[in-house]
């Protein structure tokens, strides 16, 4: 229809239209680029004109620009060849369909040319040489090139040797000298023309090397070229010469040698031997030129052992190798290529080159499979070789794995799979596993045929679930797992075996106590719901009782109401819920047995002899006996004594009658007699008693024979009645004999009436032997025999003496001895008696061994001594008149060594803890160690009763234990121990099994094979296995799920499984798409055990998330918004994108306009909203389950917006509030024009708490809000906010103090302690729970005891529990309890009134008003045992000797001693240092006295005693003081020497280290070590005092050596410390000063000297020694001069007046003092000589001293005459000397030897060649020469006293403690003496003419009659030199006598 209408249209409008054409069409137009425009014109016609239009177009693109003049000019300005182009003229009417006319032109762009090359502006070429003139352009359209020499194009020339290439250059051949001149080159088109040009200048040259030749190295087989590029003009001539060959040139080729163009030298192929220098030479007409080079040929480098191909497997390192050689001087590298790709190390970890060349590529995978190709590269040539390399791998997973039942046979499962990728190895088998009931995964089949696909799984158990998984393996290894196919859960069968391992055993004699295990788990075909079982008698048809247990966790069964000793048959089946599997085999067994229900029959007895019973009896019927016949007991008992009975077990004889024998019995006795039969449980009934006697015997030996009246022809005997009669006594024999002649014997028989008989007719003094002897009518008994002499009456006997012993043995020892006198009779008894153990003074004398009718006996052997004792024997001998004195004690001896002969006693064992067993004993006594103490301890053995377990030993050393735990047993075990004691030689018996159990415990190991699978995206399921059997210790109650979200919750939440049989749990209500940690731990009666670890991890499945939180919209303007938004909280999976929708409030509900976004993304910006308008967001997130839940928030589009309010009326209402939660309430502020978006909760626990936020994220609508996990009991404050876009709102006011409700305290109380109180009351003891865990006020605590009661029986029935669990809700009525109401301050309760020797558990609870808390972990106790309550009484500590205290006590109340007790423990030490010196001294026996030895003397000690029992040690007593007595001290602990001089020393000592009492003083000893001109004399010295403890000795001789001896004193002197010192001068001190003056003034006494030798070392020093006149021995006077000076003064008043003094100075230096000076000349002190210094004076008193002496001597002389030759000593050599001196009252000590005469002759008697000493001394010893005797100089001695000799090794010295009262007149003759010394002098003499091989010391002997009087010399030292003695008398002590001499 439009057409045909067109149509019409035309037809009537043709003569008013006339088509266009094209009247001017365009020009193809050419233009040079840069021209400012060019135009094109297209002139059209047509009708009508003004409809006619003019278009333009390019590549069909109109164009607008540059149209004018109505479109026929088209002007393009400024043309680029992006112009170039067609260009297309289009005429056409418009509102027109007629056809519009089109032309075209082409519009090309022209380009002037331009110079791409040119040549160089100045060319020098040389002569014969090509040059190439270089000359190239560009343009449009292309231009042409002409080239003009010197102005004459190229053409026209016509040279052949001119040539113009094809890129327009002009090339000259062989230049000529006539070819220099301009070039030039045109380059034209028809945009332009351009040229260029240069000159050509050609030269005749003179050789030149532009490349000469270069040191060469190649490798040998290769081409060598020499370069030798010589320039020249004309070319020069190449020659190549080596040495002198000619190799190459233009006329010379030797093969091998080729002269290259260039001029170089080209070898091929380069041999080794071509190494050399080569040398260039080049000649032209110019001249001529020459080099060298040196060619250097290397070996060649190749692969030696190139890469193979190889296979490696997945993962592991492959290995190439590629091995060169090369030459040494080079180096090569290596290239390996994979497929022609060069490898690059560096770029991967994986790949390394060694550097031998080895390619090794680790963790190999699918991408290194190739061609490898290893590349050597070097100087020395390049080689290359290649191999494959293919990777194989573990196959690929089978896929598509699934499970179906079959239904054909119900234990078989078919599985089906896809055939998986092989690993480019082929699959050699599939392995199928399987898991069941989530076990852990084990081989099902092994070996699957490669080919399958589908396979039958038989061999699977009834109602359990399956899992199935496959693998493939081919060579390389087993492959990964399939994916577990699901769940499959086989139907439920009944128990396919039988309840195994049955036990019956008889626990009465009525009942059988029968045990078993469930049959294995997997025949258990379901769940076991119980057991059924049957019994009947044994062989015998009747039917079976049934018993249903309806438990499957009971596996014990206690039948009871049966017959006694009667066997019955047993099975046992189990049962589920699909029916009763198989009985088990029958096992047997008996009730127990009874005991004998009648007597034997037909029972006789007879007495066979004196001492022996015969019996003769028939067993009892046998349905009477009950049991097995263990045999028979005779039993017979006195008439006169039924408690002593006499019981003979005899075995059971079978055949025919029976018949036994008692033996032993008493003789002629009447006793009764009776049998029992017995069984195992116990005796029967006695047959009926019978009466009967003992025949009669000889009798006994008679008692007491004792004799009276002795005369000489006759005596009197005497005796008793023999003890054992044996019978009626019918008379009695006596006789007697002349000793040892029998054929004088005479005898009488005597009436049974006479017990005495006189004995006539005997001779005179005569021995005779007399014996008597009781007769029955059996004959005649014992004889008792003795020895008389008639006439003499029988005497004490004397002591036995010469005690030796011999053959010790460890008891016994051999003593021999000489019998003492007889007391003229024969000797009846010895008796031996002995001090045991620690030996001392103290030590009581015990009887040890007494022997008789021995009277002839010199040796007896000791037994029954105990090992490693020691031992200090007597004796004493015994006669019919009665016992002698006791001898002189034996030497000490020790036993031997022998192992304990006793096991320790009461041995018991408790249960200590789940791991250990305490074991308690009775210590061996000090008496049965039997070795030495330090080596006995004891050894315990314990093994497990129901396993052959290794028996552990456990070794105490210490000898006094009594208890001991060991540790590290197993839980809930059964053991039985032994015990022994063991010293050093070896081990004593053990003793009696005793046997306890191991304490329940928890688990020690988790449950295995735990496994969870996420079932939801809320549920987890679990499964698991039991916990392995020895590692339950107890009974598995149940078990404890442990499950948190990791990295979310911090304490995880629990679910308790009750029971062992129920192995899975579904865990519900968890996180979505959370990973969970879940624990599984088993727990039994005492608590829970070991959870398992690590935890298993599972995450739940995803689900869609939750809403986005904390939407806010920070910026928000007029048609804009700004939202942002946090994750959800709830994620529920992995996010992977948000949903942004918005929309106008006003809108429409469902119009939104939605964006979604990215998971990073957080915010999002929506425009072109409407302003001050309200829109409505929302915002919700996807997982890959879909999109959430939307959050949704209203923002209006405004700038007009503020803070929130805060919330207002916070309240909480108290019906809301609970124990960990409450509500809290609130109004809303105030939105600020922006909504709010959220509440923020913080929560403050008082009083000191701090603010924590509760939760940020509260609903914007809600206005309460609901607080938990809050603490019980506990005060809150609460506190609000509000967010909105601009931001948070301030704080609402806090909330009233809130406080949540009491809970149950969450924690027991904690440390629960049971011990025992008394024997029926235990003491509990207990810490309150933590503060924080009361969740209340706590009331109080309840504690629930109950009696365990274990089950005996043999094997496992041992740890059956009657109550199997101590949970608080399965408390049976059987148990008590007591509720202690108190609160928390009572910590302590005593439970009372329990059963003795019962085990009791208790458990302890906290309780508040709301309930109780957990229990405590049980504590078992055993009741019965208590240790002592009280501590012992009444003690006290007496002292006995210096290291012995006594101990005595009572002991404790009889009320608080809980048992017996058994010994005690006294603890004592040294009072003020208990920690160091505190000792235990355990007494084994309740006795209440006991010494304590071996103590420190003189020292004060604490004791104090605690008793105790077999359950322990009881307090001890409060300590009690003693002390020791003194003893002597010990050495001095040191002894020095200072100041020694020629003469004189101090030596000084330290006190004791051990006083051991008070110190009364010292004595000091010394003596030369060798005599000093023939004597050797010895001084002491007794210093009083403890003060003083040092002493000055001035009478030493220059150059002596002297042995120095201190001892200390307290009570008596202890031992002695010496030393020995040489007198000065020492060694290396320096020489005498010399010439010594000693002057005098008016005021004082000037000494001066000069210095002599310094010795070794310099001179530091002078001393200053004097001699008075009035004592005769040198002195320090003045020290520490120094030692420049040389003289040094000193005032006479320090002098004492009327004393000469002589001086001598002494030098000293580091090594001491030196030699004296010279002596100065004596000069006195006194200025006028006084009166009694007068001549006259002196001549008086001498004369009268004189008369006087001689009246004395007189007098001495008369009274001594009847003594002269008593007491004479016939001794020639008197020469020994002792002087004692005793010093009290402090002062300077010091000693001398004076030899002041005092008017008494000084010389001994020269008879017999002796002489005198050096220095005679005083004293009140009598010295004896050959003719004299009591004399001394003429004067006689009243004093007797012998001298004894001895060796001088062995003397000692003697001295006196005497002190004396009367005081001696100042300056007698000893004041010469120092320091109040008393001495006793003794000499020692070398008689002249007789060689002695040691001198000899004389000591005096006292006479035996009574000493007289000597006063003993005490001087004291005053001040100025003045002395003092004092002394006072002390009878029978040796001292001179007043006025003698100067010795003492």
């Amino acid at each position: 229809m439009l057409m045909k209408q067109t149509k019409v249209i035309d037809a009537n409008n043709v003569s008013d239209t006339t088509a266009p054409i094209i009247v001017v069409p365009p020009r193809n137009t050419s233009v040079v680029a840069g021209s400012s425009e060019i135009t094109l014109e297209c002139v059209a016609n047509a009708r009508p004109v003004e409809k006619l239009s003019m278009t333009w177009k390019r590549n069909g693109i109109k164009i607008s620009s540059g149209v004018n003049s109505f479109g026929r000019r088209l002007t393009i300005t400024n043309p680029t060849t992006a112009d170039i182009g067609m260009y297309f003229c289009e005429a056409e009417l418009k509102d027109s369909t007629v056809e519009p006319a089109r032309a075209k032109a082409f519009l090309s762009i022209m380009e002037p040319p331009y110079f791409t090359a040119e040549p160089e502006s100045r060319i020098l070429a040389e002569v014969e040489k090509t040059v190439d003139l270089l000359c190239q352009a560009m343009g449009v359209p292309i231009p042409t090139l002409a080239w003009y020499k010197d102005s004459v194009p190229i053409n026209e020339l016509q040279n052949p040797r001119y040539k113009v290439l094809t890129d327009g250059g002009l090339q000259i051949q062989g230049l000529h000298p006539d070819d220099s001149g301009i070039f030039q080159c045109f380059a034209s088109n028809k945009a332009g023309e351009i040229q260029t040009h240069t000159y050509l200048d050609v030269t005749n040259i003179t050789p030149t090397f532009t490349r000469p030749p270069m040191d060469t190295t190649v490798t040998e087989g290769m081409t060598a070229v020499l370069s030798c590029e010589v320039t020249g003009a004309p070319k020069p001539a190449i020659t190549w010469k080596r040495g002198n060959q000619i190799l190459a040139s233009g006329s010379v080729q030797i093969p091998r040698f080729i002269l290259l163009e260039s001029g170089g030298l080209q070898i091929i192929p380069v041999f080794l031997q071509d190494a050399g220098n080569y040398t260039c030479y080049a000649v032209n007409s110019e001249g001529a030129l020459n080099a060298f080079a040196i060619l250097t040929v290397w070996n060649r480098t190749f692969i030696v052992h190139p890469p193979e191909d190889s296979t490696v497997i997945k993962g592991t390192t492959a290995t190439l190798q590629c091995e060169a050689t090369h030459d040494p001087r080079i180096s090569i590298r290596y290239v390996w290529k994979k497929d022609g790709i060069v490898i690059n190390p560096s770029s991967s970890s994986r790949v390394t080159v060694e550097k031998g060349g080895t390619l090794l590529i680790s963790q190999t995978w699918s991408g290194d499979i190739g061609d490898y190709t290893c590349e050597v590269i070097s100087f020395g040539g390049n080689d290359s070789r290649k191999a494959r390399l293919e990777v194989i791998e573990l196959p690929h997973s089978p896929q598509n794995l699934l499970a179906i039942l079959n239904s054909s046979y119900s234990h078989s499962v078919m599985l089906s799979w896809v055939r998986p990728f092989d690993g480019n190895s082929p699959v050699l088998y599939y392995i199928v596993e399987l898991s069941e009931n989530n076990s852990p995964w084990k081989v099902h089949l092994s070996n699957v045929n490669p080919k399958m696909t589908s396979i039958t799984v038989s061999g699977l158990t009834p109602a359990r679930t399956y899992q199935f998984r496959m693998c493939a393996v081919n060579q390389v290894g087993k492959g990964q797992y399939s994916t577990e196919t699901s769940r499959l859960m086989l139907p439920e069968e009944p128990p396919s075996a039988p309840p195994k391992n049955i036990v019956a055993s008889g626990r009465t004699n009525q009942s059988i106590m029968v045990q078993w295990q469930p049959p294995p788990e997997s025949e258990h075909n379901g769940v076991l719901h119980g057991y059924i079982l049957r019994y009947r008698l044994a062989g015998l048809p009747g039917e079976y009782h049934y018993k249903n247990i309806t438990s499957a966790e009971i596996n014990y069964c206690l039948v009871k109401d049966l017959i006694i000793w009667t066997q019955y048959e047993i099975q046992v089946a189990s049962y589920n819920g699909a029916g009763l599997g198989a009985f088990s085999r029958a096992v047997t067994e008996y009730t127990l047995q009874g005991v004998p229900t009648a007597p034997p029959q037909n029972v006789q007895a007879e007495a066979v002899n004196s001492t022996t019973i015969q019996f003769l009896w028939n067993p009892p019927p046998q349905q009477f006996i009950n049991g097995i016949n263990q045999g028979y007991k005779l039993l017979a008992w006195p008439v006169a004594a039924p408690e002593s009975v006499t019981v003979v077990t005899i075995a059971p004889d079978f055949h025919g009658v029976h018949s036994g024998c008692i033996t032993n019995l008493k003789k002629f006795t009447a006793y009764y007699t009776s049998v029992l039969c017995f069984t195992t449980p116990g005796d029967g009934p006695q047959s009926p008693p019978e009466l009967l006697c003992t025949h009669e015997d000889k009798p006994g030996a008679v008692g007491h024979l004792s004799f009276t009246e002795i005369l000489d022809t006759s005596l009197k005997v005497s005796w008793q009645e023999p003890v054992e009669k044996n019978g009626i006594i019918t008379g009695y024999q006596i006789s007697w004999e002349v000793y040892s002649r029998n054929e004088s014997r005479l005898a009488r028989t005597l009436a049974n009436t006479t017990l005495e008989y006189k004995i006539t007719g005997l001779s005179s003094l005569t021995t005779y032997t007399i014996e008597v002897a009781a007769m029955t009518a059996k004959g005649t008994g014992l004889v008792t025999s003795s020895t008389i002499s008639s006439g003499v009456p029988p005497e004490l006997p004397g002591a036995p003496s010469n005690l030796v012993i011999s053959n010790i043995s460890p008891r016994s020892a051999t003593l021999q001895f000489r019998p003492g006198y007889d007391g003229k009779t024969s000797i009846s008894k010895w008796i031996v008696e002995g001090q045991v153990g620690v030996l001392g003074e103290e030590e009581e004398w015990v009887s040890l061994y007494e022997v008789e009718n021995e009277p002839d006996a010199q040796m007896l052997e000791i037994p029954n001594l105990i090992p490693y004792t020691h031992y200090r024997f007597r004796m004493r001998q015994v006669n019919i008149v009665g016992q002698s004195p006791l001898s002189q004690p034996s030497r000490v001896i020790q036993t031997l060594q022998a192992p304990p002969d006793v096991a320790p006693g009461s041995v018991t064992v408790r249960t200590a803890s789940e791991t250990s067993l305490w074991i308690r004993w009775m210590p061996l006594p000090d008496a049965q160690y039997n070795g030495n103490p330090e080596s006995v301890g004891y050894r315990i053995k314990l093994w497990r009763v129901d396993l052959q377990s290794p028996v552990l030993m456990k070794i105490i050393s210490d000898r006094l234990e009594r208890e001991y735990t060991v540790e590290d047993l197993e839980e809930w075990v059964e053991y039985e121990l032994q015990i022994q004691a063991f010293n050093a030689i070896g081990a004593g018996p053990w003793s009696e099994v005793v046997r306890s159990c191991t304490r329940e415990s928890v688990p020690s190991a988790p449950p295995e094979n735990v496994s969870a699978e996420a079932v939801s995206s809320t549920q987890i399921l679990l499964t698991w296995t039991s916990v392995p059997e020895p590692e339950q210790n107890g009974l598995i109650l149940g078990y404890k799920i442990l499950f948190k979200a990791k990295d979310l919750d911090s304490e995880p939440k629990t679910q308790i499984v009750r029971g062992n049989h129920t192995q899975s749990v579904l865990l519900a209500s968890l996180r979505k798409y959370v990973l969970y940690e879940i624990q599984v731990l088993a727990f039994t009666r005492i608590g829970d055990g070991v959870p398992n670890f690590p935890p298993v991890i599972e995450r739940t499945k995803d689900d869609a998330p939750g809403p986005p939180v904390r939407l806010v919209f920070p910026e928000v303007r007029l048609t804009s918004v700004r939202i942002v938004w946090q994750p959800p909280e709830e994620p529920n999976g992995i996010i992977l994108g948000y949903q942004i929708a918005y929309r106008l409030a006003t809108s429409s509900p469902n119009k939104f306009t939605t964006v979604e976004v990215g998971s990073t993304v957080r915010q999002f910006t929506a425009t072109d909203l409407s302003p001050e308008s309200a829109y409505i967001f929302r915002t919700s997130a996807k997982t890959r389950q879909g999109w959430g839940e939307p959050l949704e928030a209203t923002v209006i589009t405004t700038e007009k917006r503020e803070r929130p309010a805060p919330p207002r009326e916070l309240r909480i209402p108290q019906s809301e509030v609970s124990s960990q939660s409450l509500q809290l309430q609130w109004v809303p502020g105030s939105d600020g024009s922006s909504p709010v978006r959220y509440f923020t909760v913080e929560v403050r626990e008082l009083p000191n708490g701090e603010w924590k936020t509760y939760s940020s994220s509260i609903s914007h609508e809600a206005t309460s809000c609901v607080i938990e996990r809050l603490n019980p009991f506990t005060s809150y404050k609460l506190r609000l906010k509000a967010t909105n876009d601009i931001g948070d709102s301030d704080f609402s006011a806090e909330t009233e103090a809130v406080t949540t409700l009491q809970d149950v305290p969450g924690e027991p109380p904690r440390s629960v302690s049971v011990t025992p109180h008394t024997t029926s009351s235990v003491l509990v003891q207990w810490q309150p729970p933590k503060v924080e865990s009361l969740n209340g006020l706590l009331l109080g605590y309840r504690i629930y005891y109950r009696e365990l009661e274990y089950e005996t029986g043999p094997g496992t029935e041992s740890k059956t529990i009657k109550i199997p669990s101590a949970l608080r809700a399965e408390l049976t009525p059987q148990s008590s309890f007591q509720t202690v109401n108190s609160p928390s301050a009572l910590t302590t309760y005593e439970l009372t009134q329990l059963k003795k020797y019962k085990r009791y558990e208790v458990v302890i609870t906290a309780y508040n008003i709301i309930g109780e808390s957990p229990t405590s972990a049980p504590v078992e106790v055993f009741v019965g045992e208590a240790a002592p309550a009280m501590a012992p009484q009444t003690i006290q500590v007496n002292a006995l000797t210096a290291s012995q205290l006594e101990i005595t006590w009572d002991p404790p109340p009889v009320d608080s001693q809980n048992g017996n007790i058994q010994g005690y423990k006294i603890y004592y030490w040294e009072m003020d240092i208990q920690n160091d010196t505190e000792k235990v001294k355990v007494l084994f026996l309740p006795e209440t006295t006991v010494r304590l030895k071996n103590l420190t003397s003189h020292t004060k000690y604490m004791v104090c005693i605690s008793a105790f029992n077999a359950a322990g040690d009881g307090p001890r007593s409060s300590p009690r003081q003693g002390r020791t007595h003194q003893a002597a001290p010990s050495a001095p602990s040191f002894l020095a020497f200072s100041e020694i001089t020629c003469t004189t020393l101090n030596v000084s000592w330290g006190e004791p280290t051990a006083a051991n009492g008070i110190l009364q003083g010292y004595r000091v000893v010394y003596e030369p070590l060798a005599p000093v001109q023939g004597v050797s004399k010895v001084v002491t010295v007794d210093i009083k005092g403890n003060w003083q403890r040092w002493l000055k000795v001035r009478d030493l001789t220059k150059g002596v050596t002297y042995l120095f001896r201190v001892q200390a004193r307290t009570i008596a002197y202890g031992p002695e410390l010496q030393a020995n010192i040489t007198a000065g001068p020492a060694e290396g001190s320096p020489g005498s000063p010399q010439e010594i003056l000693a002057t005098k003034s008016a005021s004082g006494l000037t000494l001066q000297w000069t210095e002599g030798d310094s010795g070794d070392k310099p001179t530091t020093g002078y001393i200053i020694e004097a001699r008075p006149s009035d004592e005769g021995l040198w002195d320090t006077f003045v020290k520490d001069i120094p030692r420049s000076a040389t003289s040094y003064t000193v005032g006479l008043d320090k002098l004492k007046q009327g004393v000469s003094y002589e001086f001598r100075v002494v030098a000293v230096n580091e090594f001491g003092y030196g030699e004296p000076s010279i002596p100065s000349a004596a000069v006195s002190a006194q200025l006028e000589t006084p009166f009694y210094e007068e001549w006259w004076f002196l001549l008086v008193m001498a004369l009268s001293s004189l008369i006087l002496i001689l009246l004395v001597v007189f007098a001495l002389v008369l009274h001594g005459q009847s003594r002269k030759y008593k007491n004479c000593s016939t001794g020639k050599n008197i020469s020994n000397v002792e002087e004692s001196v005793t010093l009290d009252n402090g002062g300077f000590t010091s000693l001398e030897l004076n030899s002041r005469h005092l008017n008494v002759k000084s010389t001994f008697s020269k008879k017999n060649g002796t002489r005198s000493p050096p220095r005679p001394s005083p004293g009140g010893l009598h010295y004896s020469d050959e003719d004299i005797c009591n004399k001394y100089n003429g004067a006689v001695l009243t004093e007797s006293v012998a001298l004894n000799e001895k060796p001088l090794e062995v003397s000692e010295s003697e001295a006196t403690d005497s002190d004396y009262e009367d005081e001696l007149p100042k300056h007698s003759f000893v004041n010469h003496y120092m320091s109040d010394p008393t001495y006793y002098n003794s000499w020692k003499r070398q008689q002249k003419g007789v060689k002695h091989p040691t001198p000899y010391r004389y000591e005096e002997c006292a006479a035996s009659e009574t000493e007289p009087y000597f006063q003993t010399v005490i001087t004291t030292q005053s001040t100025g030199g003045v002395y003092t003695p004092t002394g006072q008398p002390a009878p029978g002590s040796r001292t001179p006598v007043t006025g003698f001499s100067s010795f003492v």
